[in-house]
């Protein structure tokens, strides 16, 4: 071979290199990873093309892809002599005559993914063609092998999520509830944003609404300290106030704790009232009998973790005609937007008229466009139940 010529091959397989990177693992899905890698092979390597998996469960995952006539089936070859093998191979044609493919280990880091298998009606491969094949199936395997840890680390944050994640504890009888959470990040099942009711004596019920600084698994972890922090603050049955300024002595000794804001409510349904303290958060609203909201005025002190204190708090009447709503900035916040524009238009809402708390929720939501924002939602809503 003359030296133009080789220099002619050289130039081939580099381009030809390069053009599998751009095309072969853009995503971290393992099906698409497959897809890609036929369509690339039969793009200028041959006429049909099958990508197997060993399977991670009892059926391995196929992706395949023909370039002209899909009766030019491939041959089908265990995985066992591939991975005996560990390189490219002739199969034995089919009896109907159909020409032998060449089946490609995928192998990655010493371990086998599957195997790439491609035919062409003209006959076999070069030396050449056989290097790009090779080439491409151990790209695609990198790819499917970062793919595969990918998607064991998120089953892994998942079922951390999942021990995380726990409903709110019962209110008593006199007091209807309903909430909702809803992640923002897409696969997530719980972040920084909880809520909670504790009971206490006499009747009375504490809600919690509260949101640690920033999203994900590591606020996850914070929620559940703060919030088993506050059942234990709140067993000794302080005014809401106090429970806030205990809490925020007690987080503020460790400084690695996230701050996180936080409304308690404390409802009495034996003298209709609620009292409400807030550790930075955003205030309640009131929906009336009639279906109309009012935003109450709690004054807002520092969030938890400062050490700082300062919190007030705030009565107000809470009749079985009327339903509490506490929520997350998520909520109401938009990109952009002030926020008390963002209260304004959550106060303006006017929700159907004896609606239940359930119901009211699911429609706030749904006015919100609560379903599609970008931080982690959580809301609760109650309302004292008529003797």
């Amino acid at each position: 071979m003359s030296a133009s010529s080789t220099g002619h091959a050289e130039r081939a397989r580099l381009r030809a290199a390069e053009e599998a990177a751009e095309r072969i693992g853009t995503t971290l899905d393992a099906r698409t990873t497959c897809t890609e890698l036929a369509r690339f092979v039969c793009r200028s390597l041959c006429d049909a093309a099958t990508v197997e998996l060993l399977p991670d469960d009892a059926v391995p995952a196929v992706a395949e892809h023909t370039a002209a006539d899909p009766a030019a089936a491939v041959a089908r070859a265990t995985l066992h002599r591939v991975a005996t093998e560990g390189r490219a191979h002739l199969l034995e044609a089919d009896r109907g005559g159909v020409p032998a493919p060449v089946s490609v280990p995928l192998l990655a880091h010493g371990h086998l993914h599957g195997v790439l298998r491609a035919a062409r009606a003209d006959g076999g491969f070069t030396a050449d063609e056989t290097a790009t094949l090779q080439h491409a199936a151990r790209l695609a395997a990198v790819h499917l092998a970062h793919a595969r840890r990918h998607a064991a680390a998120r089953r892994t944050a998942l079922d951390l999520q999942r021990a995380l994640l726990a409903e709110p504890g019962r209110p008593h009888p006199n007091v209807e509830l309903a909430t909702r959470y809803l992640p923002a990040e897409r696969g997530a099942l719980v972040g920084g944003d909880w809520c909670e009711t504790i009971r206490l004596h006499y009747g009375r019920t504490l809600l919690v609404m509260g949101d640690v600084m920033g999203h994900g698994l590591e606020a996850a972890v914070e929620m559940s300290a703060y919030r088993s922090a506050l059942r234990y603050v709140a067993s000794a049955e302080l005014p809401p106030h106090r429970v806030l300024r205990q809490l925020d002595a007690v987080v503020a000794r460790d400084d690695r704790r996230r701050p996180a804001t936080c409304l308690l409510a404390q409802l009495d349904p034996a003298r209709s009232i609620a009292s409400f303290a807030s550790a930075g958060h955003l205030p309640p609203v009131v929906f009336g009998a009639d279906g109309s909201a009012r935003l109450l005025a709690v004054p807002a002190g520092p969030p938890l973790g400062t050490g700082a204190g300062g919190y007030e708090i705030v009565t107000s009447a809470l009749t079985p005609a009327d339903t509490l709503l506490m929520f997350t900035d998520g909520l109401v916040e938009r990109r952009g937007e002030d926020i008390d524009a963002s209260l304004s238009r959550l106060a303006g809402l006017r929700l159907p008229a004896g609606a239940a708390p359930a119901d009211l929720l699911d429609e706030a939501l749904r006015r919100l466009g609560g379903r599609h924002v970008e931080d982690d939602v959580a809301v609760l809503a109650a309302r004292i139940r008529g003797r």
